[in-house]
């Protein structure tokens, strides 16, 4: 296909007007501007990003993503894709001059394309019938290692019609058998691809969907490839993650440490001497650490923690260009720091991203050149969706190269503020949202928006959902609770063995403080969330009945003991509770820490959301509050969503989501009335 340019100028113009418009408020209108923009990729040089910008239409219900090319020097952005709808991945060869992106083929598998950045016609590289994964440039540049998906074992006859297959350590709603992840190499002049492993052990896949997936990471010889295996390709054998060695010439593997389990994301050193890579605190995943970065040694031996300093949960580790230091990120506070971290010694540098939050969950999106200083991330701030950002180096300040949401300038948005409070011995954090046209002379609903995880956490950050409640005229409360990531290994860890107590205690301990404040009317309280969010929800009106006008729990976890049977958590789920249910007399720890116990207590009017397919909280457990609550004669309705998936995220369906979770807590609060 041939390459058009269309150049993207962000230009700033006074326009002189007898009457300035009022800005708007934020309603689910403006949710067809929002434009996501991330995956950032940086040319070796440091003078070109190209990032993926994804549109929702809502005339096909797509997310719909293009790559562009942003000038580092002018912010210039030129469009490098068109009509294809679906891409992301993109990755520089090593000489900057060519892109290799994933986009899908007329059969919709994703295949690695070629694109020439001086000019020239995009080409298909791959026409691997599973598809591709994700992949690796060789550093030569002459071949891409990639992984994919064994192809399914052929019938025929009448076992054609055969349906069966084993199950093993998967979700309730598996429908046919998980097969390997394995590392395929392709010429990239020729196109010839080569198997390179095989076997019943596969590479780490992504858990949860949406986060990173363990990538390839070539030595600078290209002789050797470090990557995550697990022994089988099921997500009960994700505690035995570990990172490995592959042999490119032999098909050779072996494992880089002697830990075996919980490590992830190796990447080798410019120089090939060590690698690092994720690993937990001390290894102990099962007293609920985060994530340290390691180093290892490639020629043999343990790694040894570069992060301890820290005390963040981290993912995400990049060499720097110097080869003696690392790019990190994690939670912090309420916000995503990134750090310089020495290899050798030395105190980690906190980047200066001037109040801006880094994209990302369970990964980050921010990147390094390889052969220059600069530094490149997709952020948002409070009252403006994404954007690409750049630093010149280690010490410089951000500077935004977009302006895809330029729209945002026009909204009058909430404001927000970082809140602290006591709970017990710690001092938990959140975010507090007011309404735009806030006045503290008076009085507002105060309605929770707490987040999932709960390894996760809520900041400072732009968001949709929490804008629109604002927009209401309501304040928007959204807890950092234990067993968040964003304050230290001991608040992380305190979740273990006390999912949902000692949680509420620290919810209910901020509600206290806001409730203090003259302009909350601590008489319309509502709690609503989504997946622990969903949880913590299903918590609080059943620990706390008399606390709520009303509640929205979406995806909720109301029993444990149904999550380890059914969902594809078991592993997780093994460790915050010290062990299975089935074993050592445990049952009674989960159905003490489960919602479903309380529900006859709840009295709040209360709407339940599911996707009902969900592999990660099987509606199962949506079906049981709702069956408890409708039982004992509280209000209460259950909307169901189709689709595989722990939240729909077609434009149509995550619209109607969020129409009914904000129209049934102002229904409840304030009075019938429609969102706008």
């Amino acid at each position: 296909m041939p390459i058009r340019s269309v150049t993207v100028l962000a230009l700033c113009t006074a326009v002189a007007a007898p009457l300035a418009a009022q800005p708007q408020h934020f309603t689910l209108d403006h949710l067809r501007k929002v434009v996501g923009v991330g995956g950032v990729e940086i040319a070796p040089d440091g003078r070109t990003v190209v990032v993926t910008v994804t549109r929702p239409s809502y005339e096909r219900d797509k997310n719909e993503s293009e790559l562009y090319a942003v000038d580092v020097a002018t912010g210039a952005a030129r469009q490098l894709t068109f009509e294809r709808r679906s891409v992301g991945g993109a990755r520089f060869s090593p000489d900057g001059r060519t892109l290799a992106f994933l986009a899908p083929d007329s059969a919709k598998e994703m295949q690695i394309w070629l694109l020439p950045m001086a000019g020239g016609e995009t080409r298909r590289l791959t026409s691997h019938p599973t598809g591709v994964e994700h992949f690796a440039w060789r550093p030569d540049g002459g071949a891409i290692a990639f992984a994919a998906s064994d192809e399914r074992p052929k019938r025929d006859g009448e076992e054609r019609f055969l349906t069966t297959f084993t199950v093993g350590d998967q979700d309730l709603f598996l429908r046919e058998r998980v097969e390997p992840q394995h590392v395929w190499l392709v010429e990239t002049t020729s196109g010839q691809e080569r198997r390179i492993t095989s076997g019943a052990w596969s590479l780490e896949f992504v858990l949860p969907p949406g986060s990173p997936p363990s990538g390839l990471s070539w030595s600078p010889d290209g002789r050797t490839i470090a990557l995550a295996q697990v022994p089988a390709a099921q997500s009960g054998k994700l505690d035995s993650v570990h990172a490995a060695l592959l042999d490119v010439a032999s098909g050779a593997v072996r494992p880089l440490t002697s830990a075996r389990r919980f490590e992830n994301n190796p990447v080798f050193s410019p120089d090939g001497s060590s690698v690092a890579y994720w690993y937990p605190r001390d290894g102990r995943y099962d007293l609920g650490y985060g994530n340290e970065v390691y180093v290892a040694p490639t020629s043999g031996g343990e790694g040894r923690s570069v992060t301890r300093a820290l005390d963040r949960n981290l993912f995400g580790a990049q060499w720097l260009a110097d080869g003696a230091s690392l790019l990190v990120a994690g939670n912090d506070r309420t916000s995503v720091g990134a750090w310089i971290v020495p290899t050798g010694g030395g105190a980690p540098r906190r980047l200066d991203t001037g109040g801006l939050v880094i994209n990302g969950a369970f990964g980050y999106d921010i990147a390094a050149a390889s052969h220059a200083p600069t530094i490149a991330f997709t952020a948002t701030a409070s009252d403006r969706p994404s954007e690409l950002y750049v630093m010149d180096g280690p010490n410089g300040k951000p500077r935004r190269l977009t302006s895809f949401n330029a729209w945002a300038d026009d909204v009058a948005w909430g404001k927000l503020e970082r809140v602290t409070w006591k709970s017990g011995a710690f001092e938990a954090d959140g975010v507090v949202g007011y309404p735009p046209d806030f006045d503290p002379s008076k009085k507002y609903p105060l309605v929770l928006y707490i987040h999932g995880g709960p390894t996760a956490s809520s900041k400072l950050s732009f968001s949709s959902t929490a804008q629109l409640m604002a927009a209401q005229g309501w304040i928007v409360f959204q807890p950092n609770y234990r067993g968040s990531d964003n304050l230290g290994t001991a608040f992380q860890a305190a979740i273990v063995n006390d999912a949902g107590a000692g949680p509420g205690r620290d919810v209910m301990a901020g509600v206290a403080m806001l409730r203090a404040r003259p302009y909350v009317d601590a008489t319309r309280t509502a709690v609503t969330g989504w997946s622990y969010g969903g949880f913590m929800t299903s918590w609080l009106i059943g620990n706390y009945p008399n606390e709520w006008k009303a509640a929205m729990a979406g995806a909720p976890v109301t029993s444990w003991e149904d999550m380890y049977n059914f969902g594809d958590g078991s592993v997780t789920i093994r460790y915050a509770f010290g062990g299975s249910p089935w074993t050592q007399n445990r049952m009674a720890a989960y159905r003490a820490q489960s919602p479903i116990t309380y529900a006859a207590r709840i009295r709040t009017p209360t709407l339940v959301m599911s996707n009902m397919e969900d592999f990660r909280v099987p509606p199962t457990q949506a079906f049981a509050l709702y069956r408890a609550m409708k039982d004992n004669g509280v209000e209460t309705q259950f909307v169901g969503f189709t689709g595989r998936t722990h939240a729909s995220s077609d434009p149509v369906n995550a619209r109607e989501r969020l129409r009914l979770w904000v129209d049934w807590v102002r229904t409840h609060i304030d009075g019938p009335r429609v969102v706008p």
